[in-house]
């Protein structure tokens, strides 16, 4: 018995242990590389002999505007947040605490439209952005996103609604509230790690979002992150800048970390919410 849990505790570490270095060792290997210049950046080894920080500055010098990008991608990805947790919100509210006819018909109309794929409503999306006069505006990326968004959110959030005791609600009635103050001041509070996780996700995906910020925008200071990386390019088609295109990488991906890293313990909870009762 003893053997064998000893034998499953060193395979939990063993899985756990390669897990994180596969996770970790390509954002250590694009740190290194980034910080690498001329022949070094072919070179095997993970800690540079001589680093520079030259790789960095070249992004916020050149031509192409990648600190404008940058402020691009954290507008569309806070205003789709916002958007999304607050119809989210509203809709799982619908959802998850009223009764009505074809209720579950809806739910399964939202999750079916949350699997179409983003090449297959890219012509209809483009006719609506032209309609709307977004075209080629950092900011009417936000409608394709919470469209995008929006299913997912609802579904999370019903199921999360839907777990609060109808005793609160019931009391708050008795108080002489409304459905919008019930839902803002009643629930809410206990549903903040609900909120953070589902508000990361969305913040991710809007984040790292590529076809439709190709699509959607051609100018160059109105574009996203993810295509102000894919456009870095050298002198010539056989110069890529590779320690460049790293160096964006990693600094695309700390905001990502720093996230996490600060909402860790409300993400924890959020996700194992509804697990154990009493």
């Amino acid at each position: 018995m003893n053997s064998r849990s000893w034998f499953s505790k060193l395979l939990i570490y063993g899985l756990s242990s390669l897990v994180v270095v596969l996770s970790v060792y390509p954002f250590l290997f694009a740190i290194s590389t980034s910080l690498k210049t001329g022949n070094a950046l072919f070179g095997p080894e993970l800690i540079p002999d001589s680093a520079t920080w030259h790789n960095y500055a070249a992004l916020f010098e050149g031509q192409q505007p990648f600190g404008r990008s940058l402020l691009n991608s954290v507008m569309v990805a806070l205003v789709t947040v916002a958007l999304a947790l607050l119809m989210g919100l509203t809709a799982a509210y619908a959802l998850g605490r009223i009764r009505f006819k074809g209720k579950g018909l809806l739910l399964l109309a939202l999750l079916g439209v949350s699997m179409f794929p983003q090449v297959a409503v890219l012509s209809g999306m483009f006719e609506l952005m032209q309609s709307l006069g977004l075209y080629n505006h950092a900011l009417g990326l936000v409608v394709p996103y919470t469209l995008f968004t929006l299913p997912f959110t609802v579904w999370i959030l019903t199921t999360f609604m839907r777990e609060l005791p109808f005793e609160l609600e019931e009391a708050a009635i008795m108080d002489g509230c409304g459905p919008l103050r019930i839902l803002f001041q009643v629930f809410l509070p206990l549903l903040w790690p609900a909120l953070v996780s589902t508000g990361l996700l969305a913040f991710v995906g809007a984040w790292n979002e590529f076809m439709f910020a190709l699509t959607f925008v051609v100018n160059d200071h109105e574009r996203t992150v993810p295509v102000a990386i894919s456009m870095i390019s050298g002198a010539s088609a056989f110069e890529i800048p590779w320690g460049s295109i790293m160096a964006a990488s990693v600094i695309v991906t700390l905001p990502l970390l720093g996230l996490v890293f600060f909402f860790q313990k409300r993400i924890v909870s959020g996700l194992t919410a509804g697990a154990v009762k009493g």
